[in-house]
Protein backbone atom coordinates (compact mmCIF):
# COMPACT_ATOMS: atom_id res chain seq x y z
CA UNK A 1 0.00 0.00 0.00
CA UNK A 2 1.04 3.57 -1.10
CA UNK A 3 -1.38 5.46 1.71
CA UNK A 4 0.19 7.63 4.22
CA UNK A 5 -1.06 6.56 7.15
CA UNK A 6 -1.22 8.24 10.74
CA UNK A 7 -1.20 5.79 13.28
CA UNK A 8 -2.95 6.81 16.59
CA UNK A 9 -3.58 4.14 18.95
CA UNK A 10 -6.28 4.78 21.22
CA UNK A 11 -6.96 1.87 24.09
CA UNK A 12 -10.39 1.11 24.88
CA UNK A 13 -10.71 -2.11 26.78
CA UNK A 14 -8.86 -4.47 23.88
CA UNK A 15 -10.14 -2.55 21.12
CA UNK A 16 -7.58 -0.78 18.77
CA UNK A 17 -8.55 1.96 16.30
CA UNK A 18 -6.24 3.38 13.75
CA UNK A 19 -6.57 6.87 12.10
CA UNK A 20 -5.95 7.63 8.61
CA UNK A 21 -4.86 11.27 7.28
CA UNK A 22 -4.87 12.29 4.36
CA UNK A 23 -1.51 13.77 2.25
CA UNK A 24 -3.11 17.28 2.77
CA UNK A 25 -2.57 16.33 6.18
CA UNK A 26 1.27 15.93 5.40
CA UNK A 27 1.79 18.95 2.79
CA UNK A 28 0.32 21.32 5.26
CA UNK A 29 2.00 20.71 8.42
CA UNK A 30 5.54 20.66 6.13
CA UNK A 31 4.30 23.86 4.96
CA UNK A 32 3.41 24.84 8.30
CA UNK A 33 7.16 23.70 9.39
CA UNK A 34 8.99 25.38 6.43
CA UNK A 35 7.05 28.37 7.08
CA UNK A 36 8.42 28.27 10.99
CA UNK A 37 11.55 28.03 10.24
CA UNK A 38 12.33 30.69 7.93
CA UNK A 39 10.18 33.01 9.66
CA UNK A 40 12.72 32.60 12.94
CA UNK A 41 15.91 32.34 10.04
CA UNK A 42 14.76 35.80 9.17
CA UNK A 43 14.15 36.75 12.41
CA UNK A 44 17.98 35.86 13.44
CA UNK A 45 19.43 36.38 10.40
CA UNK A 46 17.15 39.28 8.49
CA UNK A 47 19.42 39.68 5.68
CA UNK A 48 19.47 35.76 4.31
CA UNK A 49 17.00 37.42 1.36
CA UNK A 50 19.14 39.96 0.36
CA UNK A 51 22.12 37.10 0.06
CA UNK A 52 20.35 34.71 -1.76
CA UNK A 53 18.45 36.74 -4.21
CA UNK A 54 20.85 39.66 -4.25
CA UNK A 55 17.44 42.18 -4.49
CA UNK A 56 17.16 44.94 -1.92
CA UNK A 57 13.70 45.86 -1.95
CA UNK A 58 14.27 48.22 1.94
CA UNK A 59 17.57 49.70 1.76
CA UNK A 60 18.69 47.35 5.02
CA UNK A 61 16.40 49.33 6.86
CA UNK A 62 14.49 46.06 8.06
CA UNK A 63 11.00 46.47 7.04
CA UNK A 64 10.56 44.07 4.46
CA UNK A 65 11.99 41.48 6.92
CA UNK A 66 9.40 42.23 9.62
CA UNK A 67 6.57 41.91 6.87
CA UNK A 68 8.05 38.37 5.52
CA UNK A 69 7.86 37.57 9.12
CA UNK A 70 4.55 38.79 9.98
CA UNK A 71 3.46 36.46 6.42
CA UNK A 72 5.38 33.82 7.18
CA UNK A 73 3.90 33.67 10.95
CA UNK A 74 0.07 33.70 9.38
CA UNK A 75 1.16 31.33 7.18
CA UNK A 76 2.47 28.94 9.66
CA UNK A 77 -0.33 29.46 11.76
CA UNK A 78 -3.04 28.88 8.86
CA UNK A 79 -1.03 25.98 8.12
CA UNK A 80 -0.96 24.23 11.15
CA UNK A 81 -4.97 24.80 11.67
CA UNK A 82 -5.83 23.31 8.97
CA UNK A 83 -3.77 19.87 9.56
CA UNK A 84 -5.10 20.22 13.23
CA UNK A 85 -8.80 19.98 11.32
CA UNK A 86 -7.85 17.37 8.85
CA UNK A 87 -6.33 15.23 11.71
CA UNK A 88 -9.30 15.53 13.91
CA UNK A 89 -11.82 14.69 10.96
CA UNK A 90 -9.19 11.84 10.07
CA UNK A 91 -9.83 10.79 13.77
CA UNK A 92 -13.59 11.48 13.88
CA UNK A 93 -14.32 9.35 11.01
CA UNK A 94 -12.12 6.44 12.30
CA UNK A 95 -14.48 6.34 15.51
Amino acid sequence: MLRAFWLTLFRTGLKMTRTIVRKRFYTEMSLAIAAACLGVLTIFWPDWIEALTGLNPDAHNGSAEWLIVAGLGLVAAACAFLARRQYLRARLQAA
